[in-house]
């Protein structure tokens, strides 16, 4: 038999990760511990939902909640650009920096001004690493050319393709590609012919997408997500529902992991 193979997704979440993806990553590292072979994070940044990397801190002096989110380009990036692909607006990190010291420890501050990536994915995967939280952890990235030459080909999927001068995810719907704007109104973007290095899932297909390529043998599932994940399309993966975390949407802060 070969080895396991644990497996965790998640799309780039801000700054610093939700807490619920420090859970998964504890998750998949206890069960490392327990039964050996390797852990992959799939970090689904082919995403484009701008939603995705908001970090909800808490400041130390007036205990309200404030949320960071990247400042990016222009419109265009901010609502249909893949993450991977949205560009970082100049005097962000600056700006950032200065709200930092009233929201988290020095340490943090201090990581997080070490990070010059420029694109809103690479940004939050180095944060991520230089947090010390994927030491041993494999990345496998949904934007990768050869990761999705690998993949398998799905009926329902999104294609990165140029739009008014930016790289944009538009979606397959009825022969055709579109952006959707809101309500029942898309906005049709000529493609044709697209190569297999412009195509990532969609929530329905992503799980045997991702399968075909990692051939994970057990897979680490936040609370929403083992509801909606089809099990039927990889019934060779163990399904494990990641270990429990209080305010599990808010941004984790630490430097030092309990493991």
């Amino acid at each position: 038999m070969s080895e396991p193979v644990i497996c965790f997704g998640q799309q780039p979440c801000g700054i610093f990760p939700n807490r619920f993806v420090f859970a998964k990553i504890k998750t998949a590292l206890r069960l490392q511990r327990e039964i050996g072979g390797r852990v992959v994070f799939f970090f689904h940044d082919s995403d484009h939902d701008y939603r995705e990397t908001n970090a909800i801190l808490v400041n130390r002096h007036s205990g309200k909640e404030e949320r960071i989110n990247f400042d990016v380009a222009n419109k265009i990036q901010k609502r249909f650009s893949p993450l991977y692909c949205k560009t970082i607006q100049e005097g962000w990190r600056e700006k950032t920096l200065r709200r930092l010291p009233n929201l988290v420890d020095r340490p943090l501050v201090e990581r997080f001004a070490s990070v010059q990536e420029s694109r809103v994915a690479d940004f939050c995967l180095e944060m991520y690493r230089s947090m010390g939280l994927l030491e041993g952890v494999e990345v496998a990235r949904s934007s990768d050319p050869e990761f999705r030459e690998k993949a398998i080909d799905v009926e329902d999927y999104f294609i990165d393709t140029p739009y008014e001068g930016e790289i944009v995810r538009a979606r397959y719907r009825e022969g055709g590609y579109c952006l959707y704007k809101g309500g029942n109104c898309y906005v049709d973007v000529e493609a044709s012919s697209p190569s297999k290095r412009q195509i990532s899932p969609t929530r329905d297909t992503r799980l045997r997408w991702m399968q075909s390529v990692i051939h994970c043998t057990h897979y680490v599932a936040g609370e929403g997500e083992i509801k909606y994940l089809n099990k039927d399309d990889a019934p060779e993966i163990e399904y494990v529902q990641r270990d429990f975390i209080e305010n599990c949407g808010a941004a984790y802060t630490h430097c030092e992991h309990e493991w």
